[in-house]
């Protein structure tokens, strides 16, 4: 009887805590990590208000396929809105590894809608160079000179994407990041662009659900984005549009991953490095 009591107590303690985590959340911590991120890189952000800071946030969010937005992103994507942050969203393949490609963009543009990034605001880059296929490897040159175009022609001052493990492991997502952080060695991002990557976690806290939130806010990240109930039906709605991807294991995906409810991003060093490209 006691040890069952001591279960409940433990268990209640635990589920308050998560409560307490959201309602922090909801106060200001991803608005100072945002805040912090950004003036780190961009001077011309010195307004203490953060709200005037979120403004002129001009956000690109780097996917590899349609999907990748709201599997891996949704948490930063509605965080981002809510802040009024611009988002934009780059896809680099339009997901043709099922010759389902025609389809799978029109779904992206739906998922996007649902999202709340208007069409205007996504941009499909599908060539040969770059094909939905995790056997082939892609160019880091190809890869980083569209990304590059579009951070210019957009005035770009944030850039979203995997890190080097890429969340699953996949090649294409994997790509991205070797890219991003090229152009971040390099120097040829502008001056005032904060580069993060979304933080690749364990299998075991990978499938946790929200119940993963407290590692993740004692963890040491660079910005926080969390989504409540509202949030996670937005998400899942969003999943849903991909109706060529909704195999058995998606809809597991959707209720019991952690990527459903939070994001946490490092910054990708911008200092010297040298990075093979090929």
């Amino acid at each position: 009887m006691y040890v069952l009591l001591v279960i409940c107590v433990a268990v209640v303690s635990y589920l308050l805590w998560i409560k307490y985590i959201y309602y922090l959340q909801n106060l200001a911590k991803s608005r100072k990590q945002l805040l912090k991120c950004m003036l780190c890189r961009n001077k011309q952000f010195n307004s203490p208000q953060t709200s005037d800071l979120s403004r002129k946030v001009r956000a690109l969010f780097l996917t590899a396929h349609p999907d990748d937005e709201c599997m891996f992103f949704a948490p930063a994507i509605l965080g981002l809105l809510e802040l009024n942050a611009s988002v934009h969203l780059l896809c680099l393949s339009q997901g043709n590894y099922y010759n389902q490609g025609v389809q799978r963009r029109e779904e992206l543009l739906d998922s996007c809608a649902v999202l709340g990034i208007p069409d205007s605001q996504v941009t499909i880059h599908d060539s040969k160079e770059l094909p939905d296929n995790p056997n082939i490897e892609w160019s880091i040159s190809v890869a980083s000179s569209v990304i590059l175009k579009h951070i210019r022609a957009h005035s770009i001052n944030l850039v979203l994407t995997f890190d080097g493990t890429g969340v699953s492991g996949h090649s294409n997502h994997t790509a991205i990041y070797k890219a991003v952080s090229y152009l971040g060695s390099t120097g040829n991002v502008p001056d005032d662009c904060s580069l993060l990557s979304l933080s690749t976690i364990s299998v075991l806290r990978k499938y946790l659900s929200f119940l993963e939130l407290p590692i993740s806010w004692l963890l040491p990240s660079d910005l926080c984005f969390i989504i409540e109930s509202k949030g996670h039906y937005q998400a899942k709605r969003a999943m849903l549009c991909h109706r060529t991807q909704l195999l058995w294991f998606r809809y597991l995906y959707i209720w019991f991953s952690r990527y459903m409810f939070v994001n946490t991003f490092r910054v990708i060093d911008q200092g010297p490095k040298n990075l093979k490209v090929y």
